[in-house]
């Protein structure tokens, strides 16, 4: 019971410790993502966000889910990154 407890606030501490900045949160959407990496003080162009933000499924790159923005499916269109509208 107590190696559980220590896992679990050892997972938590790990998980606390991501920087934003990094990439993608585990439970973050992607247009939540691509706002959020296109908003750094780094001004990232819109490939280099889509790049950090998108999943992959066994090395597969996965469709970025824009639905609901509009702005983002432009810009994705744009630089050429697969989507789901």
């Amino acid at each position: 019971m107590i190696r559980r407890i220590i896992l679990f606030f050892g997972t938590v501490a790990l998980l606390a410790g991501c920087n934003a900045e990094l990439g993608r949160m585990p439970w973050e959407k992607d247009v939540g993502c691509l706002r959020q990496q296109l908003d750094t003080p780094a001004h990232q162009s819109f490939a280099m966000a889509a790049n950090l933000c998108q999943r992959s499924n066994h090395g597969t790159p996965v469709p970025l889910n824009l639905r609901g923005a509009p702005d983002l499916q432009k810009a994705a269109e744009e630089a050429n990154i697969s989507y789901t509208p």
